[in-house]
């Protein structure tokens, strides 16, 4: 090699700032420009010393290399204008002058490359192994959270939530359990299902959060009541109890009687001292021949027969009574189809004047000619259909059929009776009552004044509101008559008859049944009056009086005496169809 390149006056930083403007915008610099300009200089004044040194080391090259892409200037354009800048200016820029100072350089200027692309390579290892960890850490991480998640999904399918009590699932697991365990065929098991009594009270006056924080101590005291036994909640204010291996009903009552007294001790829920009370429904059977959704149907009916009690206490299982109800209730939703079917027909009973023994009207009353029970009156079907709420739509068809078949009793040429057809509360407090019955009237031609609608006296004082009374006096307006039945049953008062559309009571009979001569019976006397002053006061507010129940000629004579209008019963005819009343009639 030649002799060492000879001193000049040098200028890095001249150099540098070259440097600097030729990379910037190459890379993201996480520095100022200033700081740019430092580092390159630094890197500038190693490149300068180490093409002076002797012996000449070009492996400086690498260190730069690595120093320029540790500092992100880590782009194939940022290489390459560096090794433009170094070739064209270092020398020049530093004064470097030499016999084979151009060679040193060629050579600084490939370690440099070299050292670049060697720290960008490890650079991009590094990078991909921290990806790679990252993603291990990142797989980790979300199979441990899918392990608990999976794990809570598992404190969520068997417990409640709220209260952490053992919740459905677990419950019917367990029951079923108790029910097919092996060699248990003798055994018995009990259930107790409890219901809170008007907790909507609590929840719509303090609201839900109130009411949660309440459930989850009623939760606790039954725990703490009932001792091993599991206790569940269903949802709502729903509880049950299992009581596993008992030895009769006494247990389960026991278990009944010390979960209700738990929940009607006193609590105290974010200030407000509350008192609630439960029902409960209680089946105790042996687990041979029974099924966990068996027990849970039979627990559920003997809660709401708790519930219908009154609450507040327990109810036992009574297999008649359930099977009673299952028959109301198959009865109940035949209902619809026998209608469709026309299983339903009417019988008519005649309303009799006292005064001369003509029939002055008829009243309409329901059968249902059923394909296997034969034929059924009123009080099988009537309350299923008020409690359902089809007698909206069995009273409808009973006041169209009735309208109907009254039309042609005028036929005969003398005064035809009116027909009368008793009406539900459903009935009364419907919209559309007008309008069905003037429309069935336009349709059939009956007279208006051909139609009496019986309501209750409960019917007629539940009414509520303007709408229903309303709907009457219209009806009484168009000529349609309107009665009072079961008088005297309910609030036994005329007053409040001075303000309704009344053309007619139908005194209970009731007052009727104890009617006998005073010679055989004097006590009768006090009915005789009784019944003499309600036919007084009706008299005095323009209405006509039919008693109802008259089943003898000696209580025919009395309610004649005392001024009743008509009479209805046994002794003027029983329930027939139509064509024996109109024999009657005519």
């Amino acid at each position: 090699m030649g002799d060492p390149p000879s001193p000049r006056v040098s200028c890095p930083d001249t150099f540098a700032r070259a440097w600097a403007k030729a990379v910037s915008g190459t890379s993201y610099l996480p520095m100022t420009q200033a700081q740019l300009e430092e580092l390159l200089q630094r890197l500038t004044v190693r490149l300068a010393a180490a093409l002076r040194a002797e012996p000449f080391d070009p492996r400086v090259g690498h260190q730069v290399g690595a120093e320029l892409v540790a500092a992100h200037i880590a782009s194939a354009e940022g290489l390459g204008r560096t090794v433009e800048v170094v070739q064209l200016r270092l020398l020049r820029d530093l004064g470097l002058v030499g016999d084979d100072i151009s060679d040193r350089l060629a050579r600084l200027l490939a370690t440099i490359t070299t050292g670049y692309a060697r720290a960008l390579r490890d650079r991009t290892l590094d990078e991909q192994e921290s990806i790679r960890r990252a993603a291990m850490v990142a797989r980790a991480q979300a199979e441990r959270a899918l392990r608990d998640s999976e794990s809570r999904f598992r404190h969520q399918a068997t417990h409640d939530p709220l209260t952490d009590l053992p919740n459905r699932t677990l419950f019917t697991e367990r029951l079923a359990t108790a029910i097919a365990a092996p060699g248990r065929g003798s055994a018995r098991v009990g259930v107790c299902f409890l219901d809170l009594d008007r907790f909507k009270v609590v929840n719509d006056s303090l609201g839900h959060q109130l009411g949660d924080a309440l459930l989850v101590q009623v939760a606790q005291r039954l725990s703490r009541a009932v001792g091993e036994h599991l206790v569940a909640r269903l949802g709502g204010d729903e509880f049950v109890v299992l009581v596993e291996r008992t030895d009769g009903t006494d247990d389960v009552v026991k278990v009944a009687e010390a979960a209700l007294a738990a929940v009607a001790e006193p609590a105290l829920v974010e200030g407000h001292e509350l008192t609630v009370t439960a029902s409960a429904g209680i089946v105790e059977r042996p687990v041979a021949g029974t099924t966990p959704g068996e027990l849970m149907r039979a627990a559920d009916s003997t809660l709401h027969w708790a519930k219908a009690a009154g609450g507040a206490r327990w109810a036992l299982f009574d297999p008649a009574r359930h099977r009673t109800e299952l028959a109301r209730y198959a009865l109940s939703a035949a209902i619809p189809a026998a209608l469709d079917r026309g299983e339903f027909f009417l019988d008519y009973q005649p309303l009799t004047s006292l005064r001369d023994g003509t029939v002055v009207g008829v009243e309409a009353l329901v059968r249902w000619r059923h394909p296997e029970l034969g034929v059924l009156g009123p009080d099988s079907f009537i309350g299923l259909a008020e409690e359902t709420g089809l007698i909206v739509r069995l009273g409808g068809w009973v006041l169209a059929e009735a309208c109907r078949e009254a039309e042609s009793w005028a036929a005969g040429g003398g005064p035809a009776p009116f027909v009368s057809v008793n009406l539900a509360v459903r009935q009364v407090h419907r919209p559309g009552l007008v309008q069905e019955v003037r429309g069935l009237l336009a349709q059939t031609g009956l007279p208006p004044q051909r139609l009496q609608l019986e309501i209750t006296e409960s019917t007629m004082m539940s009414t509520g509101g303007e709408d229903p009374v309303r709907a009457l006096r219209m009806l009484n307006d168009l000529g349609v008559r309107i009665a009072i039945d079961d008088f005297g049953t309910g609030y036994s008062n005329l007053v409040y008859l001075r303000d309704l559309p009344v053309t007619e009571l139908k005194v209970a009979g009731e007052f009727v049944t104890r009617l006998r001569s005073p010679q055989v019976d004097p006590a009768s006397r006090n009915d005789e009056q009784i019944l003499a002053s309600l036919v007084s006061l009706a008299h005095a507010l323009d209405l006509t009086v039919t008693a109802e129940g008259v089943e003898t000629a000696d209580q025919a004579d009395l309610l004649r005496a005392i001024g009743c209008d008509a009479g209805q019963g046994w002794h003027f005819g029983k329930p027939a169809p139509a064509a024996r009343i109109l024999e009657q009639i005519r």
